[in-house]
């Protein structure tokens, strides 16, 4: 039996999770451990992350966890940086009929991609401060953190079948940062015996928007990674249906990416299908690879079916979803 710390969180994060936890427990055999954190949590308790949630996420097989608000810096940082989750991986992928349910002309049904994130270093490690009536960020990639991800990128080329893995950073500029970190990603592709590719993450913006074909597997440091995968999120009908996973060594945290949303948090109207796909990621990551693969094409059957929440153009509450999908992924794993 798996041991699984759930994090709700703020906003309609309790909602999501309520939702993905409705599809996923009869398809594993796990204890799920709620636990505190976030902006309520804060405000009760006068601590966004409790020691003694910290401790169960360490302990648990996995997290599942919602939306943090305020707080975020102080939770699902933290919870990176203390569990040492230095890959975030977002997969972009599309769905049939995905185009047409949202009538947008730049949703892509036939998109396939995967970007690896340097998770812990770079911008977002908070090493910052004030001298004066300048303010600044310490930017600090490692050798060490650098091959990691990089190795991390390789793991996922290779169970794709895909040949090569693609850089991107910005080195023209950042010289000794950027420099390091494409360097270092060159040798471990080349070693794992992947063709190298690169680009310029302003030439990247562009043609994941233009020509998503062009990519595979991506590999970027820290905030280049936030801000592409989120761009990318839109060519698979937003964020919505934008799951993660955040992984290391020895603990890995699964969460839908699209914050807290407290302007529709309580009207029942929340899009549960990133969380639920997140939770599908962390099945795979168990081993539980049937039971995953049965979640992502029941969402690809919500979708056809045109069984979706307002926010892709459909009348259904999230809860009527949720339901959806797992009777879907329950026949998809009984035939």
């Amino acid at each position: 039996m798996y041991r699984i710390a759930v994090v709700p969180g703020d906003g309609i994060g309790p909602e999501v999770i309520e939702a993905a936890l409705h599809v996923i427990e009869p398809l594993i055999d796990a204890e799920f451990v709620e636990c505190e954190a976030g902006d309520a949590c804060a405000e009760r308790r006068g601590d966004p992350l409790p020691e003694e949630t910290l401790e169960t996420c360490r302990e648990a097989d996995a997290v599942l966890f919602g939306a943090a608000g305020e707080t975020a810096a102080d939770v699902i940082v933290r919870l990176r940086q203390e569990l040492d989750l230095y890959a975030n991986i977002r997969p972009v992928r599309g769905f049939e009929g995905l185009r047409e349910l949202t009538g947008e002309p730049y949703v892509r049904d036939d998109v396939d991609l995967v970007i690896v994130r340097e998770n812990t270093e770079g911008l977002y490690a908070g090493v910052e401060g004030r001298f004066r009536d300048a303010a600044y960020t310490l930017r600090v990639i490692t050798e060490e953190g650098t091959r990691r991800i990089a190795e991390i990128a390789c793991d996922i080329a290779e169970d794709r079948g895909a040949d090569a893995v693609t850089c991107v950073h910005k080195a023209n500029v950042m010289r000794e940062t950027c420099g390091l970190f494409r360097d270092v990603c060159r040798e471990v592709v080349e070693d794992r015996g992947l063709k190298f590719e690169e680009y310029y993450v302003d030439a990247a913006a562009m043609f994941l928007i233009t020509e998503p074909e062009r990519f595979d597997v991506v590999v970027t440091p820290n905030m280049f990674g936030d801000i592409l995968s989120d761009e990318a999120a839109a060519l698979v009908g937003g964020l919505g249906l934008a799951p993660s996973a955040n992984v290391g060594d020895e603990h890995a945290l699964f969460e839908p990416v699209h914050g807290s949303a407290p302007d529709i948090a309580g009207k029942g109207i929340a899009n549960p299908l990133a969380a639920i796909l997140s939770a599908a990621m962390m099945l795979e990551w168990l081993g539980e690879k049937e039971a995953a693969e049965a979640v992502w094409e029941a969402v690809g059957d919500a979708i056809r079916e045109r069984c979706v929440t307002p926010d892709l153009g459909g009348d259904k509450r999230t809860m009527e979803v949720a339901e959806f999908v797992r009777e879907r992924a329950l026949s998809r794993v009984r035939s």
